[in-house]
């Protein structure tokens, strides 16, 4: 039974629709499925998501007669957005999204009529008129024919393809003009990205920052793709050894882990200056620490890192050690020549090949340059005393104190 019995009584066709979806779909909570063959489901499945998109064109149809009818002015609601997230209790983006697709497809008729019988669904036909509503200036008389080839298309492609189809659009209408309408599409599309992007990042102070950030497309591809490599199963083994690749542990993890050795790695004499020097980190320590005591060092943006994990860094990252005295004064400002020079890197990488721990093969690519003979007891930058280290046996060398025999 419809939870509004006068809907019956109302005769119109929208009334009469919900009710009986109402009450058809009260009777289906408790319809077993598992009794359905396969064939039935494979059958369903897309019939049922018809159906919805011809539900959700109706309820963009009568939102959009919600705004004309000024139904947000009676409750003081400033959008029709805002009135609709506060009547459907949906977020404020979804109730956007939905005030938008009801604009659409009040503009574009042939799309609204395609979705309302199922046969193009919300994501569809946003693209489609978008991709029709940038047809401008000459173009303006294509509109209807671009219209129509791209719902022909939706029946053969998801959202994301019929969007580069739409831009396209006139290598199939206008094959002249294609190229300069594309360039000046992602033109605009690229502008448009360079003014939404951020980055917002955050401290808990529990040893964590959290953050979100928004990247051009192109800039994110480039970003995912050094990122993948880092985490990739190869370079995991290739680093940390044999066994080391946890198949169990969520991408989510495997790419921030990687984020960050991106970050560390990244080489910083490739970055603008900050107060007349580039933007390179200081480590301050007490000698003790740097001679191998507990005491905690700290970055100069204030954060506090285990003297473990700042030795290690001062062996290769791009990091400025500042050495203190007793009573806090600098006995030493390091200098970034205390780090091997590319030509010696090179060096360093035809001489020794890999990872000099004699029970490891990762290639001298994936290495870190180790002073043989630490620098705070004297030792020097250069071929003769650099040894070159995978980052576990790195990470080991400085955690554990052990000098294991390398290879001669």
């Amino acid at each position: 039974m419809s939870k509004h019995p006068g809907d019956r009584r109302d005769g119109h066709p929208v009334a009469r629709f919900v009710a009986l979806l109402e009450t058809e779909l009260a009777a289906l909570v408790d319809a077993p499925t598992w009794s359905l063959d396969a064939p039935a489901t494979a059958d369903f499945v897309p019939r049922i998501a018809g159906v919805l998109a011809g539900v959700q064109e109706l309820e963009a149809r009568v939102v959009g007669h919600a705004g004309v009818l000024d139904l947000p002015g009676s409750i003081g609601a400033r959008s029709l957005a805002a009135w609709l997230a506060r009547t459907t209790r949906v977020t404020g983006a979804e109730a956007s999204r939905k005030a938008r697709l009801a604009d659409d497809l009040a503009a574009h008729e042939s799309v609204r009529i395609a979705m309302a019988s199922g046969r193009v669904h919300g994501e569809q036909a946003k693209v489609i008129a978008a991709a029709v509503g940038d047809l401008d200036g000459g173009h303006v008389s294509w509109r209807d024919k671009a219209e129509a080839h791209l719902l022909d298309e939706a029946g053969h492609h998801d959202a994301h393809e019929l969007k580069t189809l739409g831009r396209r659009i006139l290598e199939a209408l206008d094959p002249d003009q294609a190229d300069e309408h594309e360039a000046r599409l992602l033109e605009a599309e690229e502008a448009r990205a360079r003014k939404r992007t951020a980055l917002t990042m955050w401290d808990d102070g529990e040893g964590l920052a959290h953050g979100r950030f928004t990247l051009p497309s192109a800039q994110a591809s480039m970003l995912r793709k050094a990122l993948t490599a880092i985490a990739a199963p190869k370079h995991v083994r290739a680093t940390d050894g044999a066994g080391s690749y946890d198949h169990e542990r969520p991408t989510p993890e495997r790419l921030g882990q990687a984020f960050g050795e991106y970050v560390e790695r990244y080489p910083a004499d490739q970055l603008p200056t900050m107060g007349g020097v580039n933007a390179t980190v200081v480590v301050t320590m007490t000698l003790e620490s740097l001679n191998g005591g507990l005491a905690a060092a700290h970055l100069d943006t204030g954060t506090a890192l285990s003297p473990t994990e700042a030795r290690r860094m001062a062996c290769e990252a791009g990091i400025i050690p500042a050495v203190l005295g007793g009573q806090g004064q600098v006995l030493d400002l390091g200098r970034k020549r205390r780090f091997h020079t590319p030509a010696q890197r090179l060096a360093l990488t035809l001489e020794q090949q890999h990872c000099q721990h004699p029970t490891c093969t990762t290639p001298a690519a994936y290495c870190h340059t180790h002073h043989g003979i630490p620098w705070t007891a004297g030792g020097t930058t250069n071929t003769r005393d650099a040894v070159l280290l995978c980052p576990f046996h790195h990470h080991q060398t400085h955690a554990t104190g052990d000098t294991h025999p390398l290879r001669t």
